[in-house]
């Protein structure tokens, strides 16, 4: 559900100091000398999202600056975006950004501006480098998220089960667990969203989405890996799986209706917040993503970004906002509410570990090390990549993997990925 609020002291500006136009103004720009100037900003419905917008008016104050600010789910930001900047429309200043979803597409059309002034040597540079282009960084990573089990510690130990370590233990523990109205298993099912959760099964079936810029899910190491994923969600999952992202997953296992579930590292925060589970925290573990039969590899990514519009004329007020959104003491922020961000210092910092999950640190290190840095197809057409990769992940958890169409559907989706590389001159490069 998209949700506005609005950060305002006095009317809105006139609304030709939103048009759209050319490059950037170094210059301030918006009102009368001494009055606010105005930017727009567009942030995910994500836990950092909902970390800085009860904090955007102490930057308000501080500078001067009024934020019209959007929160929206990361399907709807992305369309947003995309059809804002396609049309020439768009009047946003600053916005959150997924590298591995919008980086390739945005860079080749100029929607981000160049940070040239921004330090980035507070950040492992492989994440900044998925957003660089002929050596300028364009965007400032702000989140990392790789993949791990939640699972509810007392039902584990009630069943006389440990801690599933591999693919065969998480299957047998989820038939175990599914029963009095509790789902063993879940992970997202809803087609496109359920592509990057289920890029760790494949790599950890010895397979991969893309090789070389071709598609070879259709090979037989991923669709032993659709297939597994499949049955585990067709056997063990909720009711209406192929309908559920993870904003559905979460709400069913804080009831208590799910006993594990694979997803992002980022929402352990979310899932123990006292105001929203029914489950103590005490009974809430995290543990690495069980190994499969040829790897044990989970995803590890640059989730989010942010950057500033091509087309801002509010460069200087863009860079303050991106700068404090993104600065080392918003970034221990986020580690203390459980958001794995991207800065050094922040996982260096000595109370921020001492307060942090265990499990989180554990699995984070196991990842660093082993994990694979993308978690769908790395390509300019993904949205459409994982529209048709969701059609074979939707086909097998309906028919509990066991479909013999899945084979030839893989085949057809894998040679329609092929053209949209080819078309966007990426096939084999």
């Amino acid at each position: 559900m998209k949700r506005v609020l609005f950060f305002v002291l006095t009317v809105c500006l006139a609304a030709a100091a939103f048009a759209s136009g050319g490059g950037q103004s170094s210059g301030p720009s918006g009102g009368a000398a001494g009055q606010p100037q105005e930017i727009r900003v567009l942030l995910a419905n994500h836990p950092y999202g909902e970390l800085l917008r009860p904090l955007i008016p102490e930057f308000e104050k501080q500078n001067n600056i009024r934020v019209i600010v959007e929160s929206l789910q990361e399907g709807q930001l992305t369309q947003k975006l995309t059809t804002e900047f396609a049309t020439n429309s768009s009047t946003v200043d600053v916005f959150m950004t997924r590298p591995l979803q919008e980086t390739l597409l945005f860079n080749k059309n100029g929607w981000y501006a160049p940070l040239d002034g921004y330090d980035f040597s507070d950040y492992p540079s492989n994440s900044v480098d998925i957003g660089r282009k002929d050596g300028k960084a364009y965007i400032v990573p702000l989140v990392t998220e790789w993949q791990v089990l939640y699972y509810r510690k007392d039902l584990l130990q009630q069943a006389g089960l440990g801690v599933p370590a591999t693919f065969a233990e998480l299957e047998n523990a989820a038939r175990v667990l599914t029963r009095d109205g509790i789902s063993g298993f879940g992970s997202r099912g809803a087609g496109a969203a359920a592509v990057t959760q289920m890029s760790s099964y494949v790599y950890n079936h010895g397979g991969r989405y893309l090789d070389g810029n071709v598609a070879v899910f259709d090979k037989p190491e991923a669709l032993d890996a659709i297939r597994y994923y499949g049955r585990l969600l067709g056997s063990y999952g909720p009711q209406g799986v192929t309908s559920m992202s993870w904003e559905a997953l979460m709400p069913v296992f804080q009831a208590g209706r799910l006993a594990m579930w694979t997803d992002a590292s980022v929402f352990y925060g979310q899932i123990i917040d006292p105001t929203k589970t029914q489950i103590p925290a005490d009974n809430i573990g995290v543990a690495k993503l069980p190994s499969g039969p040829r790897a044990d590899s989970p995803f590890i990514v640059v989730s989010w970004a942010m950057g500033i519009s091509g087309r801002t004329r509010n460069y200087d007020a863009a860079m303050k906002f991106l700068s404090w959104a993104t600065s080392k003491e918003l970034a221990i922020r986020g580690m203390a509410a459980n958001i794995t961000m991207a800065r050094n210092s922040a996982w260096q910092d000595p109370q921020v570990r001492a307060a942090m999950n265990p499990g989180l640190i554990e699995t984070q290190a196991h990842a660093a090390q082993n994990g694979y840095p993308y978690d769908r197809p790395f390509m300019s057409s993904v949205v459409q990549a994982r529209d048709l990769i969701g059609e074979v992940i939707i086909e097998s958890i309906n028919t509990r993997g066991a479909s013999a169409r899945i084979p030839a559907l893989a085949a057809e989706k894998a040679a329609a990925v092929n053209e949209l590389l080819k078309a966007d001159g990426e096939y084999g490069n």
